[in-house]
């Protein structure tokens, strides 16, 4: 196993590790936690958010001669009476495609005379190629130093080695019996990465505190600014982003388990998604959730009852969560297993508990079991499952059956379900890479090629290997005429 003192976790990850400044209620305001989200649109603004030990004065980013004042935002946490000051600035007016230096400080910052400073690039206009990466899971108790577990600093190390244009966080960013310690923690270790490239994370399970506000975001909510979504009791809780060709939707399943917003996410996905396959500039639709579809657990009735219906309707063509500790592919899917519906159809939202028996309702149908490697998305909707931040343990390799036994985590006991095309049996800890190829020819094909790196023998060093390779295709739709699908139908 590596060791996991601070210099050798650093120079083994090449992360740039930067101390902390403060104890929280010091009333220091340097910047620390710094990481970036985009803006409203990607390819000309950007969030830069960062926390501080005490509250900052005239917290502030510099890009040039320009300068962008931060909006402050706080909680006090209801457990150890902490406040959590956190910063957002929004930058906007860039240009598509280019690369800015920028400096975070503010009137109280220790370092203002060599104040944080990183680089970040905006999207790209248009039809162009990018990279993105993925995982889930990233959740680690606090440690004695700033880099949670040493797997997790391993995998911020891997999104770095990889330079994504950004980095998808499918849920549990932070364990949810340590706030704000953790959550401190937490952000140190990601912005070796995150306060150069944004990270757009979703809700999971994890990372709600106690009496953390409505829900228990409080601490998710506080430290990130997402794009808007119009639903205004819910920002931050789902949303959506447009990079080239590319619409990506983040959705928040904790709400279709639990009812909070009453249908508000649904509809807007519906009408989200709608709005994009009329889009002619739109080729694929991507979408990020944390407790997975394509799962064996209690969990995925809820989902696949109210949003595959959407994803079919609509030819969403990658589905991305975590949850699930380990790494899962689903062949291209359409539709359910007419046995697997329960009669009164939409019954399976509601609470979590005893939801165990709906773990094998409303089962996806694979459109095909052909492993070829190529799969064309218009078809059949790919999940994969990326809890593999660093979660511990492999996927056990089940026999091919019909169904898929309750459990929280994929690949728990039972039958492996027909629409499971690919398992990582060898190693959990991993992480998923996105080249995005838009084509050349009005009418053509694009195409998406994944790969999917795992850790050599089990062990989070920070050794990755390449696990499988595959392709995903569609026709673009400059020249394509798009049809709603009929029989999928719209839940409400």
């Amino acid at each position: 196993m590596p060791d996991n003192s601070e210099p050798e976790r650093a120079a083994a990850t090449g992360l740039k590790v930067r101390k902390r400044s403060a104890v929280p209620g010091s009333g220091d305001g340097s910047p620390e936690q710094v990481h970036l989200t985009w803006g409203e649109d990607p390819a000309t603004s950007v969030v830069v958010s960062w926390a501080s030990a005490g509250r900052a004065r005239g917290p502030r980013v510099r890009i040039g001669q320009r300068i962008f004042g931060a909006e402050e935002r706080a909680y006090t946490d209801a457990v150890s009476g902490e406040t959590v000051w956190t910063y957002h600035a929004r930058v906007a007016g860039l240009r598509p495609g280019a690369t800015y230096g920028y400096a975070v400080t503010a009137e109280n910052d220790r370092g203002s005379g060599d104040p944080f400073s990183e680089t970040f690039t905006t999207a790209p206009a248009g039809r162009k190629k990018f990279r993105f990466t993925s995982f889930g899971d990233l959740a680690g108790a606090r440690m004695a130093w700033p880099l949670s577990y040493p797997e997790a600093s391993y995998a911020v190390g891997a999104v770095e080695s990889f330079q994504p244009l950004f980095h998808l966080l499918n849920g549990d960013l932070c364990d949810d019996d340590l706030n704000p310690a953790a959550w401190r923690d937490f952000g140190t270790n990601c912005q070796a990465s995150a306060s150069n490239r944004p990270w757009m994370p979703v809700l999971g399970n994890h990372g709600t505190g106690f009496y953390d506000g409505p829900h228990g975001f409080s601490a998710y909510l506080t430290r990130y600014t997402l794009p808007d979504n119009g639903v205004p009791a819910f920002t931050g809780r789902w949303y959506s982003f447009r990079i080239g060709s590319a619409l990506f939707v983040a959705l928040d399943a904790n709400d279709v388990a639990h009812g909070h917003s009453r249908g508000a996410q649904t509809r807007w996905l519906a009408r989200t998604l709608e709005r994009a396959r009329r889009d002619a500039s739109v080729d694929w639709i991507i979408a990020q959730t944390h407790q997975c579809a394509c799962s064996p657990s209690a969990d995925a009735a809820w989902i696949r009852s109210r949003w595959l219906p959407l994803f079919d309707r609509y030819e969403v063509d990658l589905v991305l969560g975590g949850h699930g500790r380990g790494y899962e592919r689903s062949y291209p899917v359409r539709g359910f297993d007419r046995a697997s519906v329960p009669p009164a159809s939409g019954s399976a939202s509601g609470s979590a508990s005893g939801s165990a028996a709906l773990a094998g309702a409303y089962r996806p149908r694979p459109v095909t079991t052909a492993d070829s490697g190529v799969f064309d998305t218009s078809q059949g909707t790919v999940h994969l499952t990326l809890g593999s931040g660093r979660a511990p343990g492999a996927v056990p390799a089940q026999p091919a059956g019909p169904g898929g036994a309750a459990g929280s985590r994929a690949g728990e006991a039972g039958a492996r379900p027909a629409w499971s095309a690919r398992r990582d049996t060898s190693a959990a800890y991993g992480i998923a890479v996105f080249d995005v190829d838009p084509g050349t020819e009005s009418g053509g094909h694009t195409s998406v090629t994944v790969t999917r790196y795992h850790a050599a023998d089990g062990v989070p060093d920070g050794d990755y290997n390449e696990f499988e390779t595959f392709t995903l295709v569609r026709p673009r739709s400059d020249r394509r005429r798009w049809h709603a699908r009929e029989g999928a139908a719209v839940p409400v």
